[in-house]
């Protein structure tokens, strides 16, 4: 690496700036933050701190989450985005409260045996619920590695070297090197950020990127529409399923999305592979887990 991130630097100003996240509290469990960590996977804070108040206050610890059923879950859920999620968070609380006294784990392995935790959920309940010195990296932080570090526009695709080079830039004291992840993320979201980073409001006295002279990237991202693909078809329908008592009729979910009846089927075909819903005995349709509940 050609240049390091000044921590004292990036604490200071993660100390008169950070944001006030309910999940960054004193007192906040693993659970809740994990809840957090599976929201806030491509979904803007905004969106993602009314409903997690009410999951805190819902499920406030894993078993009663698994107590409810998965519909309760995904109909809670709402429009956060890929519904999976919840269907593999309902699944991990319920070995939580199985299989882990109904506690979050701390290891990191521990934690990556878990439904729908994958490597930088595991790691972010590690250094943000117990404070380890482990490497963070999602979007944000590769892009500010790639900038002051690197002296590229751009981080480029994932590799197993962001997780290398991320951990050798964290303070070697593990109370600093928590907060030092934590504001590493935090500048990639408000100050370093993809399209309009404000490097006249950057903390580090030191970017390669500037030094460079703000070279351009040479790849060309595009931009993932969503009007009229088959995630909208799908969270249509799923709307129809979340708004009924008991299982539907497929003429209900026919109306939701005329568009395509091509794209139709096939949404509905991959929301019945996924899980997310079911089909009864008699060809009625239902959110995971009630198809035996009466409308």
């Amino acid at each position: 690496m050609n240049v390091t991130i000044d921590a004292d630097a990036l604490l200071d100003w993660y100390g008169a700036t950070a944001r006030d996240l309910p999940w960054r509290r004193p007192g906040v469990t693993a659970w809740q933050i994990l809840m957090s960590e599976i929201m806030l996977q491509q979904t803007p804070v905004v969106r993602v701190e009314p409903v997690w108040r009410e999951w805190v206050a819902r499920w406030p610890v894993p078993s009663a989450m698994a107590a409810s059923a998965q519909g309760e879950v995904l109909r809670a859920w709402g429009k956060l985005g890929y519904p999976r999620r919840a269907l593999r968070l309902h699944e991990c609380a319920r070995v939580l409260a199985e299989r882990h006294g109904d506690e979050v784990p701390a290891d990191v392995e521990v934690l990556l045996g878990l439904p729908g935790i994958g490597a930088y959920t595991a790691r972010a309940v590690a250094c943000f619920a117990y404070g380890q010195r482990v490497p963070v990296v999602d979007t944000n932080v590769r892009r500010v590695v790639a900038r002051a570090v690197h002296g590229r526009a751009d981080a480029g695709n994932p590799s197993a070297r962001d997780l290398v080079e991320t951990e050798a830039l964290l303070p070697q004291p593990v109370s600093r090197a928590a907060r030092f992840s934590a504001a590493l993320m935090e500048l990639g979201a408000l100050v370093c950020t993809a399209r309009t980073p404000d490097c006249t409001s950057c903390p580090l006295p030191r970017c390669a990127w500037v030094a460079a002279g703000r070279p351009v990237t040479e790849s060309t991202r595009r931009t993932q529409k969503y009007e009229g693909t088959d995630r909208q078809a799908r969270g249509r329908l799923l709307d129809v399923l979340r708004a009924a008592t008991g299982p539907v009729e497929r003429i209900r979910l026919d109306l939701a999305w005329t568009r395509d009846p091509g794209q139709r089927d096939r949404a509905l075909d991959s929301l019945l592979v996924d899980g997310l819903i079911e089909q009864t005995a008699d060809g009625l349709f239902a959110l995971a887990g009630e198809a035996g509940r009466a409308e």
